[in-house]
């Protein structure tokens, strides 16, 4: 569905301060999965989600997405099959507009349109019963500017949006991190119930272990660009996956001090 072949990074090149974050990383992202990419800071978890979404370029190699090379295209023309939530709750939302003014530009994602033809009067029953679905009293705030509501409320929006043209891949980059620890539960489970009814093949940066394992298939961690861990969710327990985390970074810090 998703193939990373080869793939290189490096920033600051040819200086003293040059970083090499990828070197030939190879992985397959399987169809209407949600793959969860755990590790350190530094380690290249949302480096590879921008290069995969577009907004930073790869040195070498290929992103196939369903057998279509999509390597050098543009970010904007990716945003047509790629969905994306982001960690910040007002990145993948207008604040200014009104939550039917957003729902009806991320429904033209992909077509050409004018700005005073924007609103869709018969798509509104659409719009409508998808944020019923939140369970968040949304649909009864369309006219309601997206400034005014809460980050979770944002959050919860950003997920409609992205989902709602049914992307070939969603990319989740530490979508609940900027959020309280009751909110972000919240989100977790609007997400799986998003994913679960959409069949969406899903890539997600997380930094919370317990969410990697109770709302992804598979599990990988990366370590300095490479990955150092790939596992079926079912098969690894939160203690298993923190020890062998401790056991990474502890050996990486030794490495480099």
């Amino acid at each position: 569905m998703l193939k990373i072949e080869n793939l290189s990074k490096s920033f600051n090149k040819n200086t003293e301060n040059e970083i090499n974050i990828f070197e030939n990383l190879n992985l397959n992202i399987e169809k209407n999965k949600c793959t969860s990419i755990i590790g350190s800071n530094g380690c290249g978890k949302s480096t590879l989600l921008n290069m995969i979404g577009g907004s930073i370029d790869i040195d070498g190699g290929n992103i196939v997405l369903n057998d279509n090379d999509i390597s050098k295209l543009k970010e904007e023309k990716r945003a047509i099959h790629i969905g994306r939530v982001y960690q910040n709750p007002s990145m993948g939302v207008s604040p200014s507009l009104s939550i039917l003014e957003n729902l009806s530009l991320a429904d033209k994602k992909g077509e050409k349109f004018s700005l005073k033809r924007l609103l869709r009067g018969n798509r509104k029953d659409k719009y409508i019963e998808l944020l019923k679905d939140l369970g968040l009293g949304l649909e009864n705030k369309l006219n309601t500017k997206v400034k005014y509501l809460s980050g979770g409320q944002r959050q919860s929006l950003s997920l409609v949006m992205a989902a709602m043209k049914y992307p070939d891949l969603l990319l989740l980059d530490e979508h609940t991190a900027a959020l309280d620890p009751k909110t972000s539960n919240v989100i977790m489970k609007k997400t799986r119930e998003l994913l679960k009814k959409y069949s969406i093949t899903t890539i997600m940066i997380s930094h919370n272990m317990r969410d990697a394992i109770d709302y992804s298939d598979r599990i990988i961690m990366l370590d300095k660009g490479k990955v150092v861990l790939d596992r079926d969710s079912r098969d690894i327990t939160e203690a298993e996956l923190l020890n062998i985390y401790r056991e990474k970074i502890s050996h990486t810090n030794k490495l480099y001090n």
